[in-house]
């Protein structure tokens, strides 16, 4: 197998802005996805380690999307994800699956948010919290998220396509 040389290896990478904005699209998000966590288990002034998954089942069960074990499920685990996903883009841990799965995270709670507009369901959000209201801030807020989340994981997805052909 043929190696490349540093100057075609540098030719098949990503360019000069197009890292920048990866970087800085998965410090973004990956920032997003940590304070998200962390609204979900501080609140009042208060650590809720043990009784978080209460309120937050709240919140995630006004959206009459799941069944009440799957509604127990997401409470319990969804903040810790976000922390495992949120740690993996900040410190560019496996960045295509985690990217990836933010992505997919975000296009569900995008889904979900826009059927409860629709359906004029007046419901906290629990996206950062349980305070904030479902608004139109809300949906045109998480689409900029979700578009924000798809370039990354394109662009990861290319980075190491792009790395993986030069080798």
């Amino acid at each position: 197998m043929a190696t490349a040389t540093p100057t075609e290896w540098r030719a098949t990478r990503l360019g000069p802005l197009a890292r920048s904005f990866l970087l800085a699209g998965r410090l973004v998000l990956g920032g997003i996805f940590l304070y998200a966590a962390y609204t979900k288990v501080h609140f009042d002034g208060q650590w809720h380690l043990r009784d978080y998954r209460f309120l937050f089942a709240m919140a995630i069960d006004s959206y009459h999307m799941l069944p009440l074990w799957a509604v127990q499920l997401t409470a319990r685990f969804l903040p810790w994800f976000e922390v495992l996903v949120g740690v993996m883009l900040v410190f560019g841990l496996w960045v295509r699956w985690a990217a990836a799965a933010t992505t997919a995270l975000l296009g569900v709670f995008f889904f979900a948010i826009i059927r409860a507009y629709l359906l004029h369901l007046d419901i906290s959000c629990g996206c950062f919290g349980n305070n904030e209201r479902l608004t139109g801030w809300t949906i045109f807020r998480d689409a900029c998220f979700l578009a924000l989340a798809i370039a990354v994981t394109c662009l990861a997805f290319v980075a190491r396509r792009r790395a993986a052909r030069s080798l």
